[in-house]
């Protein structure tokens, strides 16, 4: 099996394309390396340098590799960037994906999975386990709409020429690897900030110290199991990639603290524009197909402070 992952020099691209190369598929990456970098890949993937925006490059990738399958991470991923730069967010998300898609059609690709957002898409979910799949979306930033809309887009390939396609719902994805600069990595930010010991900034839900917003932490070894998963047992559709539970922000920060034995200066914010109050996944569905998250939370949030630890 040959695999092509897209933003595959990245934080979870890098682990997804791990987990195919240790599954025995033949791996390739095509990354920009806007964020990715070349030492997250593995010894013996293939690289494509290039932007899914332009259309030579990925034709290119495409012709040159020839892939059974793709699995579509690259993409823009913050939030606060897309409420700044909706066009520029929905150029890469939804115009350099449908690039991707049409290639993948043109090269017979057999399957195509596509890194959407749980923890984005359905809008403000209170409770556990969460929302299921079949809630609508209710985007509440472009980031969001430009992922529901190239699940749209994936739809209309499958009906009208014939593109098998599977679209994995993520939850707020964090460990080794992943990005401390901007603001859609808390988990990374608050262990540098740690390592260089000063404050870690917390975003409110609604008022200063209310403990930040809900979120559904997912390790990322365990969503690169899942793009396995959707690829071994073949699936289609839509499917969310969580846990079920809940965390506050101000929880990361005492998770931290028992697993470092420091204690954390916490600097209170108010609540930022495009972010939700709430957000939570039921991964049922995706669950009764062989998959399940493995990894602790505090366990994961260790492994990962370890690792930037001994990268810093």
């Amino acid at each position: 099996m040959r695999v092509l992952v897209t933003g595959g020099a990245g934080f979870i691209g890098s682990h997804v394309a791990e987990a195919f190369l240790s599954h025995g598929a033949q791996v390739a990456v095509l990354d920009n390396f806007s964020s990715g970098r070349r030492e997250n890949l593995a010894a013996g993937i293939e690289i494509f340098s290039g932007d899914i925006c332009d259309r030579d490059v990925v034709t290119h990738a495409f012709a040159r590799f020839r892939p059974d399958v793709v699995s579509h991470h690259a993409a823009q991923i913050s939030v606060l960037a897309s409420v700044k730069d909706a066009a520029f967010d929905a150029r890469v998300n939804v115009l350099g994906g449908v690039q991707v898609a049409e290639a993948a059609i043109a090269h017979d690709v057999k399957q195509f999975v596509f890194a959407s957002t749980g923890g984005a898409i359905y809008g403000e979910v209170d409770g556990e386990p969460g929302a299921s799949e079949a809630k609508l979306p209710e985007p509440a930033s472009p980031y969001a709409a430009s992922k529901a809309s190239f699940e749209i887009y994936l739809g209309m390939f499958t009906k009208l020429r014939g593109l098998k396609s599977v679209s994995l719902r993520y939850g707020n994805v964090f460990g080794p690897r992943q990005d401390p600069h901007g603001e859609a990595g808390v988990v990374a930010i608050f262990c540098r900030a740690i390592l260089a010991g000063t404050p870690v900034k917390l975003f409110a839900r609604e008022t200063p110290g209310d403990g930040g917003c809900w979120r559904d932490y997912v390790y990322v070894s365990d969503v690169a199991a899942a793009n396995v998963v959707a690829v071994e047992r073949q699936l289609s559709g839509i499917y969310n990639v969580g846990t079920g539970l809940r965390r506050r922000t101000s929880d990361i920060v005492t998770a931290l603290e028992a697993a470092t034995g420091k204690s954390v200066a916490v600097e209170q914010n108010p609540p930022r524009p495009g972010d939700l109050q709430s957000s939570c996944l039921d991964a049922r569905a995706l669950q009764a197909q062989g998959w399940k998250a493995q990894v602790d939370f505090a366990a994961g949030l260790a492994e990962t402070y370890a690792w930037f630890r001994a990268h810093n």
